[in-house]
């Protein structure tokens, strides 16, 4: 959206919404069709409160691929059989890694292969359909040139359209998904969650697809570098800010007299995540963009850094200087319609 006021986690560009309150969003649709995401952004309240934007072609205007006989919408999610707040809280409290979910879900429903029978947050997954192709179409409200695959790998926030032509034996087809998790030693939920596509009168057991490996990096590096645009995109040839942004999970040395319980990371560390060795503090009182329009000082500092403070290979190897990075509320400040070049790693 191009409304940038009314986005971001909390105290960016506003303040939470208290209970009990209301807010009304307005937004602009410029250029965009298909589907989005929508979604609480205020700490992990974002794994119960989301949903869909269906952005359909303007009156007169037509889809860029045959228009479908039917539409379906299918959310992945994530479950925690506890409040996802307390998770959160207690992975802070204690400076260690949140406890991983108990289920995933497809439309709020993790599937009959659960042994509960009670949404995604934080875990990329693969998905398929047993026995049929899917024709990925669009991509966050982006057309995308079409392509055929088994296997779709979505992330956290990600929206993908695809077509799927029924046209298989009248029968009963598990939909699936499960983690896509390649880094080694983290723990992640393993669990599959399953829908059912039933077509007309059909009465057999359902037919299970084959899951790609949890680690099966060569699946998804293919289905991402799959996606191509339609047409020509226009890339600016002069750039006026060049950023180098190392994302990374450092450790901050516990304050003494800290209760062990608190201090759950190796060595009795807490862990904390950085960008370029900064790891972010939340204002507390007003939002960074309110404190920037309003002229009010101690809020944010400006000398986010555009690159790393130390230059290494950026796979791993990290120099143990960065092991602890510095805590801060710093931005990086921009002009409008500025061109910025972003390389993560």
């Amino acid at each position: 959206m191009t409304t940038a006021w009314a986005d971001g986690p909390e105290f960016i560009t506003q303040c939470p919404i208290r209970p009990g309150g209301s807010y009304t969003y307005r937004f602009t649709i410029s250029g965009q069709e298909g589907t989005l995401w929508w979604h609480a952004h205020s700490s992990w309240v974002r794994a119960t409160v989301y949903g869909a934007i269906i952005i359909h072609p303007q009156q007169g205007y037509s889809y860029p691929f045959p228009k479908p006989h039917r539409e379906s919408l299918m959310i992945l999610g994530e479950w925690w059989d506890a409040n996802p707040i307390d998770v959160i809280r207690e992975a802070t409290r204690t400076g260690a890694a949140p406890n991983v979910s108990d289920a995933y879900t497809i439309n709020g429903q993790p599937g009959d292969l659960y042994k509960c029978s009670s949404k995604a947050l934080n875990q990329q997954l693969f998905f398929t359909i047993a026995n049929h192709k899917l024709t990925v179409v669009g991509a966050d409200a982006s057309y995308v040139k079409p392509f055929t695959t088994n296997v779709l790998m979505l992330g956290p926030g990600q929206t993908t359209d695809v077509l799927m032509k029924a046209d298989q034996p009248k029968a009963r087809y598990y939909i699936a998904a499960r983690a896509y998790a390649s880094a080694q030693g983290a723990p992640f939920d393993n669990t599959t969650t399953t829908a059912i596509l039933e077509y007309k009168n059909a009465t057999s057991n359902p037919i299970m697809p084959p899951l790609p490996a949890y680690n099966d990096t060569t699946t998804a590096t293919t289905f991402t570098t799959s996606f191509k645009s339609l047409r020509k995109p226009l890339v600016p040839t002069k750039i006026d800010h060049n950023l180098f942004i190392t994302m990374g999970l450092g450790i901050n040395q516990c304050p003494p007299k800290t209760r062990a319980r608190n201090c759950q990371a190796p060595n009795g560390t807490r862990f904390t995540a950085s960008m370029n060795n900064v790891s972010f503090v939340l204002p507390s009182n007003i939002s960074i963009l309110e404190a920037y329009r309003q002229g009010i000082p101690g809020v944010f500092t400006t000398d986010f850094p555009a690159k790393p403070p130390v230059t290494f290979d950026y796979t791993g190897n990290v120099s143990q200087s960065l092991w602890q990075p510095i805590c801060g509320t710093k931005v990086y400040k921009l002009k409008y319609g500025s061109r910025v070049q972003i390389v993560h790693s």
